[in-house]
């Protein structure tokens, strides 16, 4: 259905995405929730929009939130224009932050554009760590994962696509914890009290 209406690319976010006009536009409007199990937790997903026109939205559903998926896309200029000083992606980890969200996973989007970058990664991890330190966040606490999510790389299973790529490590107060998946790292977050 995603394909007939020459949105493909957005596959997964199909799942999510309802209301007609999110399926045309190619964007979520409102929240949606998805349920699945890891080997720790029963998970709801809460697809927050990312787009300027439904902050109202997006607060709404962070503010529910036990743990943030930062999304960011590894595309030359995508990622750098969400970055940039009235950028979306700067703009949702500062709201996060400030709603109580204290825990953060960064999943790498498009990595497949990049042809799976290591340069481009590593630069990405770079700039993101620093403005989300700034924002309150303690980028050693946090899981950074590069992922094609067109393509499911890194989202379930390890993907052979980036072989620099040996894991995430994040610190938590008991010492540390690894893996190599998204999965893996939204079933790292702490509990919440």
């Amino acid at each position: 259905e995603a394909a007939e209406l020459g949105k493909g690319s957005f596959k997964y976010a199909w799942v999510l995405d309802k209301l007609k006009a999110e399926r045309e536009r190619g964007i979520t409007i409102d929240i949606a929730l998805w349920k699945f199990e890891t080997p720790r937790y029963y998970v709801t997903v809460i697809d927050a929009p990312g787009h300027r026109d439904f902050i109202k939205n997006m607060i709404t559903g962070t503010s529910q939130a036990d743990c943030a998926i930062l999304i960011i896309a590894a595309g030359t200029g995508e990622f750098e224009a969400g970055i940039s000083k009235d950028g979306q992606t700067r703009e949702h980890a500062l709201l996060a932050y400030t709603l109580g969200v204290k825990n953060l996973i960064v999943a790498i989007n498009k990595m497949d554009t990049t042809k799976w970058s290591e340069a481009r990664y590593q630069e990405i991890i770079k700039e993101t760590s620093n403005f989300i330190k700034k924002v309150g966040y303690n980028p050693k606490a946090v899981a950074f994962v590069p992922i094609s999510g067109f393509n499911g790389d890194n989202m379930l299973a390890p993907s052979t696509n980036c072989p620099w790529y040996k894991g995430w490590e994040r610190e938590i107060k008991s010492g540390k914890l690894s893996g190599k998946t998204l999965l893996e790292a939204i079933d790292s977050i702490e509990p919440p009290k």
